[in-house]
């Protein structure tokens, strides 16, 4: 039952992620007047096949991947699809143009409709989660401060509204947590806004106790208000939600990069399965969240100027808009395909890191 659970959880999440993401580089594509051979969900042997106005539309085997195959795109996808899908002139068959003859704005769109469908899923699973959620939305203003609290000794009053910590706004109470947990020695400093003025806290401290594993943990020392769910709070929330996601994942890569961070700690498919299953295991709800964060770094990621990505799409698409002519087909190929074997290379080794933790009993 735990694996079938798994499975489906897993083809939920991946599948709706997947299909969002392609649906709107499909959607952008229809409306631009591309021509669009092929839309594909899935990688591997085709389940299921339809051809509609001009489109295969196909669903396939393995949920790991997915594609929109445009006509003279040039990727590998979108060449087979031309060669499978020569059907014969009539109505309804291939009534668009080929994605070089867009105009640039349009084949941009394009690119970046696929990360912002991501970050419209999930905007909408958020936008029901906090609104069907029973707990109370929490504020970023302090209700109590402990009392003999260091935090309270070097700065922080009850009714401080936090702004920002270490110089890094917060959006919402998850911030907080999170920029505390990524502080050292157990020190920030503070901006908040204290009777209608913002001031400065710097070195507030706090206290810290070990934990029954002997681990070091930080006792933030205060409580925040909750705010009533009203349908202004619960928008406002969602917004600022999705926008601590996609720091939290933005942060995360640039701390990798950094060095702040291990390359050992990266997931890869087997990691995110395994988290699937304990989400599942919690319930809908918490499936849900892991849901939000998948598709919200799928987004963030997908946008980083990466030629293999659609943020590098996008930025050769920004060079033809300057230079007036496209970037060499050669370069932009060898461009992607390095990356592309980057990218590959590192999802092999965080896989292998997968393996490692699942054997060692760490995932």
């Amino acid at each position: 039952m735990t694996v079938l659970i798994t499975f489906l959880a897993s083809l939920l999440v991946f599948g709706a992620v997947i299909a969002i993401h392609e649906f709107g580089h499909f959607a952008a594509a229809k409306l631009a007047g591309i021509q669009v051979n092929e839309f594909s969900i899935g990688m591997g042997p085709a389940l299921l096949q339809k051809t509609a106005g001009g489109t295969q539309y196909t669903l396939r085997l393995l949920p790991v991947g997915g594609y929109v195959a445009m006509e003279g795109e040039g990727s590998p996808e979108a060449e087979q699809a031309e060669r499978d899908a020569r059907p014969p002139a009539g109505p309804g068959q291939r009534s668009g143009i080929p994605f070089p003859e867009a105009a640039v704005w349009k084949r941009a769109a394009v690119m970046a409709a696929g990360p912002f469908m991501n970050f419209v899923l999930g905007f909408a699973v958020l936008l029901g989660l906090i609104a069907l959620r029973p707990d109370p939305i929490a504020s970023k203003i302090i209700y109590e401060v402990e009392p003999g609290a260091l935090c309270g000794q070097t700065g922080l009053a009850a009714g401080d509204e936090i702004i920002a910590i270490n110089g890094r706004r917060c959006f919402v109470a998850n911030d907080i947590i999170y920029e505390l947990v990524r502080t050292r020695n157990a020190e920030a400093d503070f901006t908040v806004r204290r009777a209608g003025q913002v001031i400065e806290l710097p070195g507030v401290q706090f206290d810290t106790y070990i934990d029954a594993d002997g681990n070091a943990r930080m006792n933030m020392g205060f409580t925040v208000y909750a705010l009533e769910k009203t349908p202004a709070n619960i928008l406002r929330e969602t917004v600022n939600s999705e926008l601590y996601y996609g720091r939290v994942i933005y942060t995360s890569l640039l701390d990798l990069v950094r060095g702040r961070e291990s390359v050992n700690n990266l997931s890869g498919p087997v990691g995110i399965v395994s988290a699937i299953s304990q989400a599942a295991s919690y319930g809908l709800a918490d499936l849900l969240e892991l849901l939000v964060l998948i598709t919200v770094n799928l987004g963030v990621f997908n946008l980083l100027p990466i030629p293999a990505l659609d943020g590098g799409r996008l930025v050769f698409l920004a060079v033809e808009a300057v230079i007036r002519r496209p970037v060499s087909q050669r370069l932009q190929e060898h461009l992607t395909m390095a990356t592309f074997i980057l990218l590959f290379g590192l999802m092999i080794f965080a896989t292998y890191n997968d393996i490692l933790r699942l054997f060692t009993g760490a995932l």
